[in-house]
């Protein structure tokens, strides 16, 4: 039902979020955090149904556990730095659109023939690597 009055909606800061695990799943502080097809959090890799969430804040190894045994930090909302694909390397007539995960720390410029996931958006390329928003 639509508002017919103010409203308390409640809010939070987004920028950790806490994300349960894959089963299997090692997330390296410092790697590029995705969210499986079944919203789990898994290392970033060439696959076509992961969704880009930011990078892992902290090590989690769910290796031996089941999906949500444990839980990882991600962090949100900033721009972060991935390696360049060199074979697909992301170049600067990419500013402003997305690239697309290749694994944990690196970005492509495209999809690699509908194989790869879409991370977020290219904002800098620099010859170390790609910030990515």
């Amino acid at each position: 039902m639509a508002l017919t009055k103010d409203r308390n909606t409640p809010m939070q800061d987004a920028e950790l979020i806490a994300v349960p695990v894959a089963s299997g799943a090692v997330c390296y502080a410092g790697g590029l955090a995705t969210a499986n097809a079944t919203g789990y959090a898994t290392p970033g890799a060439t696959a076509t149904t992961l969704t880009y969430l930011g990078r892992f804040d902290e090590q989690v190894d769910n290796s031996g556990g089941a999906d949500g045994d444990l839980l990882v930090t991600v962090r949100r909302g900033k721009a972060f730095k991935w390696k360049n694909a060199g074979t697909d390397a992301v170049t600067q007539a990419s500013l402003g659109t997305p690239c697309y995960i290749v694994d944990d720390e690196t970005v492509a410029a495209t999809d690699g023939s509908s194989t790869r996931s879409a991370a977020g958006v290219v904002v800098a390329i620099e010859s170390d690597g790609v910030w990515v928003e």
